[in-house]
């Protein structure tokens, strides 16, 4: 399972990526927000984000489902971090931006378009929410027993029509940024559509 494998091997999950430079990705990002906003990091892994954004001014609440990663995360950046899945997300326009950076793929393709009304309440009107899968169009089972849910520009667009709550600015893909792999990433910079009531 998917969350077995963060339970046992979260520490060398988060020395693999603590040290990557996310810099050009925050950058899109925090471009759509306003000066010192409130980032929920949603899926924060191993804190990298989160100390990220709180050295440049914002405010972060964070949360992850492993509580090996949320003792991890909360001890780098030295802010409390919750442990919660994002189908127990409850927020309700508390933020100026959500970052799910490699947090929403593991969530199965029938619950995601559920998971993404929740990251749109979580937003207060006009925010926005960066999102990132690895580049695909199914769902698999990897060797190390982890589940992903894999997209594409085309399966991302029908999700976010399924729900007009949040508009699609700009996508686009990268190569990993670990070394030795050879995999492709999708990117997405969505908004949250003013007085648009949200909800299923």
């Amino acid at each position: 399972m998917t969350l077995d494998f963060y339970e046992r091997n979260g520490a060398k999950f988060a020395a693999q990526t603590q040290p990557l430079d996310m810099s050009g990705f925050y950058k899109p990002f925090l471009a759509q927000m306003r000066a010192h906003g409130h980032i929920l990091d949603a899926g924060c892994g191993s804190g990298r984000d989160t100390k990220a954004f709180l050295e440049r001014g914002y405010q972060v609440t964070a949360f992850d489902a492993s509580q090996t990663l949320v003792n991890i995360a909360s001890a780098y950046p030295g802010l409390p971090v919750r442990k919660m899945t994002f189908q127990e997300m409850a927020f309700h326009n508390e933020f100026d931006g959500v970052w799910a950076c490699a947090s929403l793929l593991h969530i199965p393709l029938d619950e995601l378009a559920g998971v993404l009304v929740r990251c749109a309440n979580a937003l207060k009107s006009g925010g926005v929410l960066y999102l990132s899968f690895k580049y695909g169009d199914g769902q698999r089972i990897a060797e190390d027993g982890r589940q992903f849910t894999d997209m594409n520009e085309a399966r991302l667009t029908r999700l976010l029509q399924s729900d007009k709550s949040l508009a699609l600015d700009t996508v686009w893909t990268n190569a990993d940024s670990r070394p030795g792999r050879n995999e492709v990433w999708l990117n997405a910079i969505a908004r949250k559509v003013a007085n648009t009531p949200l909800g299923r």
